[in-house]
């Protein structure tokens, strides 16, 4: 369930700040989020070209996945979170493949810290 959480929060925080900056409807398209997603974790962590592509396509897969999930499991929550957590583990399954360890590192303190914000809120 902790990672059911983190998984939403981080897509919320991530969803968040695109409606913040969006200038116009085009930003919540799949590929406008991914991009967004990637520049997000980009600011946090370093990435070198390749990873940037190489996470921006897992964020695409990653986010038309979501949607598919929540299409096909509309009424049923317990499914969805079972689906979305298996999501997050393969997302970060992938991720680990694509970053370093310095750069994993920094990923699980941000999102550590994102945790930790949203629980003194």
């Amino acid at each position: 369930m902790k990672k059911i959480f983190t998984f939403l929060l981080l897509s919320a925080m991530i969803g968040t700040s695109q409606l913040a900056e969006a200038g116009s409807g085009d930003q919540t398209s799949p590929n406008a989020r991914a991009t967004q997603m990637v520049k997000q974790l980009a600011k946090k962590i370093q990435l070198s070209e390749g990873q940037y592509v190489k996470v921006r396509q897992l964020n695409l897969r990653l986010l038309n996945d979501v949607q598919a999930v929540k299409t096909q499991s509309a009424g049923d929550a317990a499914a969805i979170d079972q689906q979305l957590a298996e999501l997050q583990s393969h997302y970060e399954w992938d991720l680990t493949a694509i970053l370093g360890p310095r750069q994993m590192v920094a990923y699980n303190q941000s999102k550590a810290d994102m945790m930790a914000m949203s629980v003194g809120k």
